[in-house]
């Protein structure tokens, strides 16, 4: 007998073909992503095309910046003989967790042609100032 970590026996569980199209669906909504560092910052790239800035909400929470918002895209085309309409919608949100040198309270985001980019600055170490330390006498 076959058996896998999806079925019980040779035939497939009736909730397999679910679990792959709800990961289908979870990668649908969940939009393309890059990251990558230079000495003074990181930087984020996510594909957004069609999303309207008004749609995008960007949190930062516990080190964590989370990227929430709306696909709402239409397309209509129509001539004398024919006519074609495709919808799509559909909330996403993408979660990226900051290094411990990022500067969460200087991100900045710019939507720009259907990609948004966010900068993270990296935190600037505290400098010293080469205090004296005076000897207690005992």
């Amino acid at each position: 007998m076959v058996e896998t970590s999806h079925s019980t026996g040779f035939w497939p569980a009736l909730y397999d073909p679910l679990r792959e199209l709800g990961a289908r669906i979870r990668n649908f909504f969940s939009p393309a992503s890059e990251a990558s560092q230079n000495e003074d910052a990181y930087r984020i790239a996510i594909e957004l095309p069609g999303v309207s800035e008004e749609d995008v909400e960007i949190t930062v929470h516990d080190g964590v910046v989370v990227v929430r918002g709306e696909k709402k895209m239409e397309r209509e085309l129509s001539d004398d003989n024919w006519y074609f309409c495709e919808r799509q919608y559909g909330s996403f949100s993408r979660s990226f967790r900051l290094p411990s040198d990022a500067d969460a309270e200087r991100i900045e985001a710019e939507l720009k042609d259907g990609v948004l980019t966010l900068t993270i600055p990296t935190a600037r170490p505290k400098e010293t100032t080469g205090a004296k330390v005076k000897i207690r006498k005992v």
